[in-house]
């Protein structure tokens, strides 16, 4: 099967599966295993920030950073389609007692300074402590500059906030811009960089502040059962994926502009202006009478070794190390399909 529908769906390569399986591990919890304290080495030159901490998950590494950050009834900003705020199952309320406060996005993947402004709360007790400016990079696979982010900085740092990136591809934004990782994370006082979509290890992430921070944020970690023992052996995965899997992130993003292409002209289907900047194609597609293309589209492309996860409306296709140039013309392939045999 050709599986489109994320990116967390790479696979180890031969090599990370060596690298783990000859890892020199201890116990993370008492610090002791020298394979976590390489890769969080690592990440924290990278990334050009002072810590790591290496975590099991994407959405743990950015609770962590939300309890850390803020207390109890205060607020952090973030976009109204972020996945801090909608895909994390309302952790930071649900364990923190942290309030949001969303913005839409615009059409670029930014949230507009002049509207994060507004919602920065007067001190009033009334009202909640915004304590936190929340950003993603890419942004459902949208860029967003260095100029942005500086200026977002700038805001912050005139409001008394923090500013915290959820860099699950962070690495595909650095790629795309041409610039260093160290160059996306510096506007920021913490990241959290996902290592298993598309730089693909099999499981984690790090998240990345000053040496306070990262104090605080270990006992999080703990309390959130995050303390993994031996984990030497999953972070020699995530060595390779920050070295080795960032080098070929290119071909995901050429790969992807190679799909939007053979897609811009098929009848029915719309490749969505300027959304293809790094590695995912998002479409918009024709409503047609008594068909639900959320269901009906995944179906046909199965039946036809394809894996699809799209919405009743529209959809995205994600590129990743899993998916070759050949792939690539079969997906065009069977979605066109698709929309011939119904337009037509």
């Amino acid at each position: 099967m050709i599986d489109i529908r994320s990116d967390t769906v790479t696979l180890p390569t031969s090599a990370m599966r060596q690298a783990m399986h000859t890892a020199e591990v201890g116990d993370d919890v008492y610090g002791d295993d020298p394979t976590v304290n390489r890769l969080q080495d690592m990440c924290a030159e990278l990334l050009g920030q002072e810590a790591a901490l290496f975590m099991p998950s994407g959405t743990q590494s950015n609770l962590v950073a939300l309890l850390t950050h803020c207390q109890r009834g205060d607020e952090y900003i973030v976009g109204a389609d972020a996945h801090t705020f909608k895909y994390e199952g309302g952790g930071a309320a649900a364990l923190g007692g942290i309030q949001p406060q969303t913005i839409p996005f615009a059409d670029n993947g930014e949230l507009p300074l002049d509207q994060v402004t507004e919602q920065v709360k007067a001190k009033d007790v009334h009202f909640a402590v915004t304590r936190l400016l929340c950003l993603e990079n890419t942004q459902h696979g949208r860029v967003q500059t260095i100029d942005y982010m500086n200026r977002a900085r700038l805001l912050a740092d005139s409001h008394g906030l923090l500013l915290h990136l959820d860099g699950a591809r962070m690495a595909n934004a650095a790629v795309a811009l041409g610039v260093s990782l160290e160059d996306v994370s510096k506007p920021f006082h913490t990241v959290s960089l996902c290592l298993s979509k598309g730089l693909g290890a099999p499981v984690g992430s790090v998240l990345l502040g000053d040496k306070a921070f990262i104090e605080q944020a270990l006992r999080w970690r703990k309390v959130t059962g995050g303390g993994m023992r031996q984990a030497g052996i999953l972070a020699a995965a995530g060595i390779l994926a920050i070295t080795e899997g960032f080098a070929r992130l290119h071909e995901d993003h050429e790969h992807a502009q190679q799909l939007a292409g053979l897609l811009g002209n098929v009848a029915g289907v719309n490749v969505r202006s300027g959304w293809t900047q790094s590695n995912m194609v998002w479409l918009d597609y024709d409503s047609i009478e008594g068909v639900d293309h959320g269901q009906a589209l995944p179906a046909y492309a199965k039946e036809r070794g394809v894996r699809i996860s799209v919405g009743r409306n529209a959809g995205r296709l994600v590129l990743h190390s899993g998916v070759s140039d050949k792939d690539v013309n079969t997906v065009a392939d069977v979605v066109a399909g698709y929309f011939k045999q119904h337009v037509s």
